[in-house]
């Protein structure tokens, strides 16, 4: 029986890294799983999901799996979903389709919250919905687990306001312990 899963968690915990190593062992025992991601996602350039830590495959946009037929899917042994908090409401629930009607199992990775502390459309409609709910784990510069996202400026100063989404700045974001993260301490330099 499929599953939706979503794999969550903060900048820097290898959400990315995970789902293409995922892709990679459905590759080595010989089945297909599609790699896919949104459209408003162009850090690694078109059609395309590479991790921090040198992985990188290629992918389709996530309204391409939407034009796809029942068809063109029944080879993919699963459908494999990075950046996942920027799907809408709509798009993950077409993934509990694929799921319920199509059988075909559904693994997003995303971020649960923004540097605002706030859920993002796709993640609050994945935590609602997904059968299974997994976090990524990491740690904050101090040892404890980081739970928040935090967006800091060139001064490295956390800053708490402005828009939810800054794509390609990735430079600019870090795991943080909702201490530190409420404090604003980025740790020692």
């Amino acid at each position: 029986m499929a599953k939706l899963y979503f794999r969550y968690g903060v900048m820097g915990s290898s959400k990315t890294a995970n789902a293409l190593m995922v892709r990679y062992n459905y590759e080595e025992r010989g089945q297909d799983a599609l790699l896919v991601k949104p459209a408003v996602d162009q850090r690694d350039g078109a059609r395309f999901v590479a991790s921090r830590a040198g992985l990188s495959h290629p992918c389709i946009y996530f309204s391409d799996l939407m034009e796809m037929t029942p068809r063109q899917l029944k080879p993919y042994a699963c459908i494999i979903v990075d950046e996942a908090q920027f799907l809408t409401r709509d798009e993950v629930r077409y993934l509990t389709d694929l799921v319920d009607d199509w059988n075909i199992p559904v693994i997003c990775y995303g971020l649960r919250t923004d540097f605002k502390g706030e859920l993002f459309p796709g993640s609050a409609e994945l935590l609602a919905t997904a059968d299974v709910i997994e976090e990524v784990k990491t740690i904050c510069w101090c040892g404890k687990k980081a739970l928040c996202n935090a967006r800091f400026d060139e001064s490295g100063h956390v800053i708490k306001e402005g828009e939810q989404v800054v794509l390609g700045a990735n430079d600019k974001y870090i795991g943080l312990c909702r201490k530190h993260w409420k404090e604003g301490n980025l740790g020692p330099q």
